[in-house]
Order: structure tokens, then sequence, then C-alpha cells
């Protein structure tokens, strides 16, 4: 063998080392792999090829979504009627969405409806006992519905489930005040002022009914 021959034959078995290195090393490309971004918002195409860039398609607001919305709108122009309808239909579709319960408890009572109020805020209870806020407002209704002893039990339910929350003492001291138990609202009013010093009103009647 010659001195090139020699030469030749390293050559070959370097270049087949190097090749076998790399195929069993697996840093090459493999087919079935997809495109890996290496940022969040990386798109395919872009700049140079705008015709391989997807767009974001549009997302519609669901039958339910419309109804809740056109709902709100009728409120803001305080057009009740209309919104309850928008809110019944709602409640057709879900007789169980708290949202469009809430808000239908809410157009009740701007109606004067306080059966129906009562009604929806049972149904809120119905699904979720732990519910405050829906004891305090069914205890307004009740208070207004002159059941003075249901209104009484749901808010110190309301108190009960939450009583770092201001607007429960005071509201339950309001009705205890429209009762003619000033000692036991005073009572109230204090503690809604000390959890909340921005509530001017109960500091008023705090004034007022400790001089009594």
């Amino acid at each position: 063998m010659s001195i090139f021959q020699l030469l030749l034959l390293i050559v070959a078995g370097g270049v087949f080392y190097l090749f076998f290195k790399q195929l069993f090393s697996g840093n090459h490309p493999k087919r079935g792999i997809d495109f890996e971004a290496k940022v969040a918002d990386e798109q395919i195409g872009g700049i140079n090829r705008p015709d391989k860039t997807f767009s974001t398609p549009t997302v519609e607001p669901t039958r339910m979504e419309q109804l809740l919305n056109m709902a709100d709108e009728a409120v803001e122009k305080e057009d009740y009627e209309e919104a309850s309808k928008a809110l019944g239909s709602a409640l057709i579709l879900d007789p169980n969405n708290s949202d469009a319960l809430q808000k239908m408890a809410y157009v009740s009572m701007q109606k004067k409806e306080y059966d129906a109020a009562k009604e929806v805020y049972e149904k809120l209870l119905s699904l979720d006992e732990s519910d405050d806020m829906a004891h305090a407002l069914l205890a307004n209704v009740l208070h207004k519905m002159k059941d003075e002893a249901g209104a009484e039990k749901h808010h110190e339910k309301a108190i009960m489930l939450d009583p770092e929350y201001a607007p429960h003492h005071f509201n339950y001291a309001n009705t205890l005040y429209d009762l003619g138990r000033p000692k036991e609202a005073l009572i109230g009013y204090q503690k809604a002022y000390a959890l909340d010093n921005t509530l001017k009103t109960a500091k008023e009647m705090i004034v007022k009914l400790e001089v009594l």
C-alpha cells in the first residue's frame, strides 16, 4: 500500500467516524417533529411570508352572554321591563345561572315586585346556602314584606357567614331601627362603623342614638 492510499484510508475513516457520531448523538433534524416556537408569540409566516400568517378568529358571545348584556344595557336606561324580558329568556336557557338570577332579583326589587324577588333569592340560596349576600338581600326583601322574623333570621345568617363585612351589620341595624329597637340598632351601627369608617350614615346614626 502506497503512502497516498494510506492517507485516503485515514481520511475516509475520519469521515465515517464523524458521520456516525453525528447520527447517533441525536443532534440532527428528525422527520415528523413539529416546528417549536422559541418565543410565546412567534408566528408562522410574518413579514417575509404574510400569506402564511394565521389570524386569530373572532369569538362570538354566547346567547346567554348576549341576553345578560341586553339586560345590563336596559338597566342602565332604567328600562326594567326590557331587562326582565332579557333575563327571563336567559333563565329559560339556564334556570340555575347565578348571574341571571342575581340580576333578575335586582330588577324585581326595582319594580317593587317583592314576591318575585323573594322567590329568586330563595332559589339562589337553594343553589348555595352559604351565599351571605343572598341572605342579606333576602332579609331586606322580607323586611319590606313585613316578615320581620324572617328578615332577622337572614340578617343574622349573613353576619354569621361573613362577620367582617360592614354592610351586613349596617343593614341589620337599619331593620332593627325601623322596628323601634334603637339600642340594638346602635350596636349594629357601631360594629359597621368599626369595620368601615367610610360609612358616614352609620356614624350619623351612632351620634343620633347615643343621646337617647
